[in-house]
């Protein structure tokens, strides 16, 4: 058995979502079934970056993980690309037996039994800005997966009045999922500096959007790893 990795990097900081500032180290997958307009993540996704991605059994994903980590228990996220693609089930088993933790982010589009042995799975349902269409059945499916994992919840990146409105709309479907929200970030090239101030402006409409409504029951978040680093990769 294989896997398709993109990147294996860390440790570093969580820059977004429940664990943000958490100390991780990041599996990030190679492939995914979505095409996102704004994806700062190409690398991972597009398949025309196969021939980078490294071909790696699990043994050897959890040899790197812990040589990274010093042996030393922290928690592992598993990102992609979409990693629900692969069976990185036999990764989770190694790490839990040595008592790391996992998280894992996905759009929800493809339900995996492994999804139960998580101690986080976000689910990222893509907003209309992102060119894709949400499969709700398939996130059904992926929140029935996950139903022994302890924290599930959902996050959603707002680029715009569209996208925010559909988030509202979504949030009053699973009214029991944590929610955060987080602004997008347009400029995806790890070769341009990100503007910060538009950064901060982007976020503080956003805020402003969530208190203005009396919108109260999402947490919103900054992405604080390009606030910090930029789109650099591998951080």
């Amino acid at each position: 058995m294989t896997l398709r990795i993109a990147e294996i990097f860390g440790p570093t900081i969580q820059g977004e979502g429940a664990l943000i500032g958490e100390p991780t180290v990041f599996i990030r997958a190679g492939g995914c079934d979505y095409r996102c307009s704004w994806c700062d993540s190409l690398h991972a996704v597009d398949s025309s970056y196969r021939h980078d991605w490294m071909v790696m059994t699990p043994e050897a994903i959890w040899q790197e993980v812990r040589r990274l980590s010093g042996g030393r228990p922290l928690t592992i996220s598993i990102s992609g690309g979409n990693p629900a693609i692969q069976d990185f089930a036999p990764v989770i088993a190694m790490g839990k037996a040595e008592g790391y933790r996992f998280a894992c982010e996905t759009q929800g589009s493809i339900a995996r039994p492994w999804f139960s042995a998580l101690d986080t799975l976000v689910l990222s349902p893509k907003p209309p800005s992102s060119g894709e269409s949400v499969d709700w059945a398939g996130f059904g499916r992926c929140l029935t997966a996950a139903e022994a994992c302890p924290n599930v919840m959902m996050k959603i990146v707002i680029f715009d009045d569209e996208d925010y409105l559909w988030a509202r709309a979504v949030a009053g479907k699973f009214p029991d999922l944590p929610l955060y929200l987080q602004p997008g970030n347009p400029e995806v090239d790890p070769d341009r500096p990100v503007d910060l101030q538009a950064c901060t402006d982007r976020l503080l409409w956003l805020i402003e959007k969530v208190t203005g409504d009396g919108w109260f029951a999402p947490r919103v978040l900054p992405q604080l790893h390009v606030l910090v680093w930029g789109n650099k990769r591998g951080v």
